[in-house]
């Protein structure tokens, strides 16, 4: 069984036009993330998936350059291009790690995967349905079987724009796992993701702070930050699109 992460990444961003590419301790803010993903024991391989517009060449460009797999495919369609680039990497699970969340720990990421091995009774197994890990900390597991299933089943663009969305959405037809932060881990009101320019500095000051080590925790993150309040606080007021699709019952 070939465990597969495919890291969806744009150049288009109304808010953080070129995120993708945006610089992160002397490196494009994929490449840190990719850093980050492969550190996880429970990967087979890291993948990039963009999209077909010319802006996204430079993406290409990067990967070829690093020697990363990556995969192009419907800028909008982002369901399509999920699978598409899961079947072109030969995945049978797959692992989607958002784009715009270079801190992502990787073994939350190996701890999910583990939970998705571990039973034969989920097709979908992620941290997302309902906010208790920092924002930025987003990873989902699922049977590349499951989004086939997706893909066949909707037409509806605003629910392929959104990967998984149909998966997620769905508890009925799919078996689905939310794993809910515990301890320290659990601080919903922190985000560790990049959506605006302010978050690219908060993101940036982390970095800075744990210069060379790249193998910092979730853990490690959030005690930096509660040594630095104003610094976690910089952020706190940016809008979050994505709370929309969760099933939050505060904020």
């Amino acid at each position: 069984m070939r465990v597969i992460a495919s890291v969806q990444v744009r150049m288009g961003s109304e808010r953080l036009p070129g995120k993708a590419m945006r610089p992160i301790a002397g490196q494009p803010m994929i490449g840190f993330l990719r850093e980050r993903l492969s550190q996880c024991r429970n990967l087979d391989q890291i993948g990039i998936s963009t999209g077909l517009d010319s802006q996204n060449d430079v993406i290409q460009k990067f990967c070829e350059e690093e020697r990363i797999p990556f995969f192009r495919g419907p800028d909008e369609d982002v369901l399509g291009r999920l699978l598409g680039s899961l079947q072109e990497f030969q995945a049978d699970i797959g692992v989607v790690v958002y784009g715009d969340n270079p801190l992502i720990d990787p073994r939350v990421v190996d701890e999910m995967v583990s939970m998705f091995l571990e039973s034969d009774y989920y097709d979908w197994v992620g941290n997302d349905l309902k906010t208790t890990f920092p924002p930025g900390m987003e990873v989902e597991v699922f049977a590349v079987e499951a989004l086939v299933d997706a893909a066949l089943c909707t037409n509806d663009k605003s629910i392929r724009e959104h990967g998984t969305l149909f998966v997620r959405k769905n508890p009925d037809r799919y078996k689905l796992l939310n794993v809910e932060a515990s301890g320290a881990r659990r601080r919903p009101e922190i985000c560790l993701g990049v959506d605006t320019a302010v978050d690219l500095e908060v993101i940036d000051a982390i970095v800075q702070f744990f210069g060379d080590e790249k193998t910092f925790s979730l853990e490690d993150i959030l005690r930096f930050l509660d040594s630095n309040p104003e610094l976690a606080a910089r952020n706190k007021q940016v809008p979050r699109r994505w709370r929309a699709y969760r099933n939050d019952s505060s904020e």
